[in-house]
């Protein structure tokens, strides 16, 4: 299967690995060019476990010179899924499939604009990874795959079967599920209680787990966001704080993505995710103050970047 790829960060590029190593031809597309330079120099560099291996990938800054693949996954942060879904809708024409794994909601309904319904797919993954320089990444963490179509029915959904078994074959284990709005969902309450935390406070998602202040916090701010899934009709876990509090253990060492954005000087997603919340919940007259304050603060630190360098 021809594979495109819109957006080569860590993610992006360790799904591109693995799938080239699954034997598909994959192309990265970005416009970070110094990576994309590095790329076809010297392949991408994988460090996991104390070892490294390189993986030969195509890569382009131009969408045009990879020309119509029959799926497209886009992995770039959600503040530039507008232009993502533009470079997508062009890769994949009349007969391709595009993919979302991002962090965050409203991906699937920017690139609609773009895409057919029924040529969507979205899902969560649990695979981890950091860029380390240009050409380089961290694989940190492997873990659980799972898609459905955006839109459709039956045949739609042989086609996110087919698609997930693929991955799976490529070493991505992977599942397709027939309604995908709860998984992404899960996905969300996760992010609400860890990432603007961790941004904020500079440490790491298992030192939530630390103060009972801290667990509070995030216990707080995922009521919240639980409460607007369950009127909108979500279905969700029965305990999703108590979810939260696994991931965060079992990702302890690491730093969320937030926070590494933040640790960078760079615009974080708090509009697609603890954002997202305050807006549904405003719009249902639902009282979500903590993930308010919450978006509040990372807004506030992303405007003062220039000052605090």
């Amino acid at each position: 299967m021809k594979i495109a790829i819109v957006g080569a960060g860590a993610m992006g590029s360790l799904f591109g690995a693995l799938l080239a190593e699954g034997g598909h031809e994959v192309w990265l597309c970005d416009i970070w060019q110094e990576h994309i330079n590095a790329l076809k120099q010297n392949g991408l560099k994988i460090e996991r476990e104390g070892k490294t291996r390189k993986v030969r990938l195509n890569a382009a800054s131009n969408p045009r010179q990879i020309g119509e693949s029959e799926l497209v996954l886009i992995f770039v942060k959600s503040t530039q899924t507008k232009s993502a879904a533009e470079s997508a809708a062009l890769l994949a024409g009349r007969n391709g499939w595009v993919m979302t794994l991002q962090n965050g909601m409203g991906n699937a309904e920017t690139i609609a604009e773009h895409t057919p319904s029924n040529h969507i797919l979205a899902g969560t993954t649990a695979h981890g990874a950091t860029m380390l320089k240009a050409g380089s990444i961290r694989h940190a963490g492997a873990g659980p795959t799972t898609v459905g179509m955006w839109a459709g029915g039956g045949k739609e959904f042989q086609i996110a079967r087919q698609i997930a078994d693929q991955f799976t074959q490529a070493g991505i284990e992977s599942a397709a599920v027939e309604a995908v709005r709860p998984v992404i969902w899960d996905k969300l309450l996760v992010n609400v209680g860890i990432n603007a935390i961790t941004a904020l406070t500079g440490i790491k998602n298992g030192q939530i787990l630390d103060l009972e202040s801290t667990r509070q916090l995030s216990r707080a701010a995922v009521e919240e966001a639980a409460a607007v899934a369950l009127a909108q009709g979500i279905e969700i876990r029965k305990d999703p704080t108590a979810h939260v509090f696994q991931v965060a253990a079992a990702t302890a060492a690491n730093r969320s993505s937030m926070g590494q954005d933040v640790d960078h000087r760079r615009l974080t997603e708090i509009k697609a995710i603890n954002g997202f919340v305050v807006r549904e919940a405003e719009s249902m007259g639902i009282p979500a103050p903590v993930n308010r304050a919450l978006t509040a603060l990372v807004e506030t630190a992303e405007a003062h970047y220039r000052e605090q360098d």
